[in-house]
């Protein structure tokens, strides 16, 4: 197996959209040689706690709301290429992802980390749910199989919050300046939404060289 390593952030559409593409690729190839692990990267690590207004978050970051619109117009396009609807108008705030980063921590030592990733996406992308709220992200919980109870618990205390903030801290000094961002077998990092088909010949070349060395 070939380890893939994914830099993300649960309110990045590119993620979503990067996520998409793979997993399209991993479909197709049936038998993947891929052992995922999802990492956390906060877009907006000085979000306030409880996230802001989206159309202000959006009009500070892009400097007005003509430039909000043509940016996010670029991403439809690219979200409806990769398959996906997403609901940008039923997405009222836009959270702090420090506590989704600590439930996509935990999923992973539950072995159920792709499946909560997924869920985050869903919840915020198509049902403008947010994902900053400690009772949603115990349902999301809930729906992957996890302790809802146990992870409220989590989130209402400090647990893993340094490690997150350290992972993320580390990541930026090793040169990622934004996701996603993907690193193949410890080696190769493949930034952003790649289409399929690069997943698809990434995917082919492991295969070629695992035969070889067998």
């Amino acid at each position: 197996m070939a380890k893939l390593d994914i830099l993300s952030d649960p309110i990045c559409p590119w993620c979503y959209i990067g996520k998409a593409n793979l997993d399209r690729a991993l479909e197709k190839a049936g038998d993947h040689p891929f052992e995922i692990e999802w990492h956390p990267f906060q877009l907006n690590p000085d979000m306030p706690a409880d996230g802001m207004d989206r159309r202000e978050y959006l009009e500070t970051k892009f400097g007005g709301r003509q430039q909000a619109v043509e940016v996010y117009g670029r991403i439809a396009e690219a979200a409806e290429a990769a398959g996906l609807e997403i609901d940008f108008a039923a997405i009222k705030r836009t959270p702090n992802t420090l506590n989704a980063h600590r439930l996509i921590h935990w999923a992973g030592l539950e072995g159920r980390q792709t499946p909560v990733v997924a869920a985050l996406f869903r919840a915020y992308f198509k049902e403008g749910r947010d994902i900053g709220n400690v009772e949603v992200l115990a349902d999301i919980a809930d729906s992957a199989g996890l302790d809802a109870a146990m992870v409220r618990q989590l989130l209402q205390g400090e647990a893993d919050l340094d490690d997150i903030r350290a992972r993320d801290t580390w990541a930026r000094e090793k040169g990622v300046t934004g996701v996603p961002t993907f690193v193949v077998d410890h080696q190769h990092a493949v930034p952003g939404a790649q289409p399929p088909e690069l997943w698809s010949r990434v995917i082919d070349d492991i295969a070629r060289a695992e035969a070889a060395q067998a």
